[in-house]
């Protein structure tokens, strides 16, 4: 398994450029948290947000999701960034496989700062789902798009 390569930046800027709708993993209400920040910035920006987060119900004025596997499969998604603790990354990750099969889509998988983890890199790996390990979203966003 080491043929593991993230996006170049050019490879992202246009990921990000083409893609309409961001699935946030980890979703917050609480403004305090840095999920709902950043989902709030992409929503700015002009991006579809879909919240997943099975203890909420509404984020950003978004019907939250408990699970990727919960939404339509018509929906099609450019980037999911997850915020979750890293112990369970990999378990975002089989999920994401899984609904990747479903639907025949392979988004940009991205994980925040210190989200990532070995399984989950090899499960995007063996996927062939694109995958951006420990890097804030906006903070890319604004240097490969908004720059």
């Amino acid at each position: 398994m080491n043929t593991f390569k993230t996006p170049s930046n050019d490879q992202i800027t246009a990921i990000l450029e083409n893609s309409k709708t961001i699935a946030v993993i980890g979703s917050s209400s609480n403004p305090y948290r840095t999920s709902f920040h950043i989902a709030q910035y992409l929503q700015q920006q002009g991006y579809g947000i879909i919240p997943i987060n099975p203890n909420e119900k509404e984020v950003l004025g978004e019907k939250v999701y408990n699970s990727i596997l919960d939404i339509p499969d018509s929906v099609e998604i450019g980037v999911i960034d997850i915020f979750r603790n890293k112990e369970f990354t990999h378990e975002m990750l089989q999920e994401i496989a899984e609904w990747s099969d479903k639907t025949g889509q392979k988004p940009l998988v991205w994980t925040q700062l210190d989200v990532s983890n070995k399984e989950a890199e090899e499960i995007a790996e063996e996927n062939e789902l694109p995958y951006v390990k420990n890097k804030c979203l906006m903070v890319e966003h604004r240097n490969l798009v908004k720059g």
